[in-house]
């Protein structure tokens, strides 16, 4: 059986004013573990002493591993260094890299050990703690502050995040190059939550962890951390990504899912939506936006046919789908998509194109003659997005009703205006209710909470009712006859139809 090759593994020195440290900290490298080294990279972070000079110098040394030494002409911050580093490695090729401080904090006798476990592909990170021995980080002279916060706020983020790591705040890491090309650290910060934020992103990506003991260091070197500033940042990333997951923010630094996570009864659009299809009979169906085709399946389950169109091509979607195309709904249907369908579903769609009138009339004219549209968008005048406009607090959320990628806000009442203006009588428009058990689950609290939503949806919809679900059909006197050439633009025009003429 052929071997496979040895990862090519790299250092990565992060190095800011550390003229006195650095040479001594790269000497203590164990001399037979610099032959497998294949790099080191000692990023110098525009230090105000000869950092630079220093790192240059023992590179120079005889019988030392290939290091490449930079210096930053202008500060990048702890985060900023680091991003810089990760970059080059994957640049460079590199299949490891281990981060070592420049001051001797972290024990570089330790480098065999930090980079076993991701050679055993045992994980995709190595972290060193210097708490998993008891008392070796007192012993070590971390001051009792110091080990104190440590264990708070590790304490506080394996409770937010459900994780059970010693130490979140160890600098000593190893990482798989191949694993952080997965994760947007470009996206982190530049300041010293940095290692949170990456800790959150392998924990998010289901990525394994590994910790092994390390000793605790603390000498004369100078801490540029500000203590009080750094806890804060840190237990926010970990409460911004906890609000993120529920679709509260953006959180940039989390990537974003593609997929639309259905659930059938779960009382969202969709599956009211849905609903609504059971009670027609079996036909070909347009679903605008499908996603990953996991409503389009439930279609097909009850018999109908679905052609699926979206601009991304999730996994899978042809399998669900009797047909599938790939197109941007923003520049309207594509042609391949065809016509004559007995009904088009656009869940959750409109709201992010800057001119839907124009795939609403498209629609009408791909419907056969009394077909039928369905259609949910959020609604913007529910009390939640009222509270945030007059608080002076608007702002994007991840998903619902302020979904970062929402380029048009609905009303009940805007919504009927602009059906009607692309061509539509509304036949039935309903409500949802807020969905409290995406937030806290299938537990009491949620059905005790989502019952009383729907209660006072059907009071004031306009104001609890949190989506508006609309069934549609072309009007009347315009009914589209199959073959015959239709004026999109014409019905685009009706647009502009002054409101008070308008039946709301």
């Amino acid at each position: 059986m052929k071997e496979s090759p040895s990862p090519r593994i790299g250092i990565l020195v992060v190095a800011y004013n550390a003229e006195t440290t650095l040479e001594k900290t790269l000497d203590r490298i164990p001399e037979d573990f610099r032959s497998r080294i294949d790099e080191i990279l000692i990023l110098d972070d525009a230090s105000h002493d000869a950092t630079f000079t220093a790192g240059c110098r023992w590179s120079q040394a005889e019988g030392m591993p290939r290091t490449v030494v930079m210096r930053h002409t202008k500060n990048l911050g702890y985060g900023g260094n680091q991003k810089a580093g990760y970059a080059l490695a994957a640049e460079h090729g590199l299949d490891i890299i281990v981060l070592l401080h420049g001051d001797g904090q972290y024990a570089p006798e330790l480098l065999p050990d930090m980079v076993a476990p991701i050679e055993r592909g045992e994980c995709e990170a190595v972290f060193g703690s210097r708490m998993m021995t008891s008392g070796s980080a007192l012993k070590g002279g971390m001051p009792m502050y110091k080990w104190l916060g440590n264990r708070i706020l590790t304490r506080l983020e394996n409770g937010l995040l459900g994780s059970d790591l010693t130490e979140f705040h160890s600098g000593y890491r190893a990482y798989s190059v191949a694993a952080l090309k997965r994760l947007p650290v470009d996206r982190n910060t530049d300041a010293f939550d940095f290692d949170t934020q990456i800790i959150v992103q392998l924990l998010h990506a289901g990525m394994r962890i590994k910790e092994i003991p390390v000793p605790t260091y603390y000498g004369d070197e100078i801490c540029y951390v500000n203590g009080m500033k750094y806890a804060k940042d840190v237990v926010k990333d970990v409460l911004e990504y906890r609000l993120a997951v529920k679709g509260f923010g953006t959180c940039r630094w989390i990537p974003k899912p593609v997929e639309y996570a259905f659930k059938e009864g779960d009382g969202s659009s969709h599956a009211v939506i849905l609903e609504k299809m059971r009670a027609l009979p079996p036909g070909r169906v347009l679903d605008l936006g499908c996603s990953g085709g996991l409503f389009a399946e439930r279609l097909e389950s009850l018999g109908h046919e679905v052609t699926g169109v979206d601009y991304v091509e999730v996994p899978g979607v042809r399998d669900r789908c009797s047909h599938f195309h790939l197109a941007n709904l923003e520049e309207g249907l594509p042609a391949e998509a065809g016509s004559g369908f007995d009904y088009v579903v656009a869940g959750d769609v409109i709201e992010h194109l800057s001119h839907p009138e124009r795939l609403l009339a498209e629609a009408a004219a791909a419907l056969r003659p009394g077909g039928r549209m369905l259609l949910s968008v959020p609604n913007f005048s529910h009390w939640y997005s009222r509270l945030r406009v007059a608080l002076g607090a608007f702002d994007y959320d991840r998903r619902g009703i302020l979904d970062e990628t929402h380029l048009r806000f609905f009303t009940r009442a805007s919504l009927r205006r602009t059906v009607r203006a692309a061509g539509y009588d509304v036949l039935e428009l309903s409500s949802t209710g807020a969905p409290f058990w995406s937030l806290l689950g299938r537990g009491p609290l949620a059905a005790v909470l989502g019952g009383a939503s729907k209660l006072l949806t059907r009071v004031r919809p306009t104001l609890f009712g949190y989506q508006h679900v609309a069934l549609l059909t072309p009007h009347a006197a315009e009914t589209i006859i199959a073959g015959e050439h239709v004026d999109v633009q014409d019905i685009l025009n009706r647009q502009y139809v002054p409101a008070d003429r308008v039946g709301v």
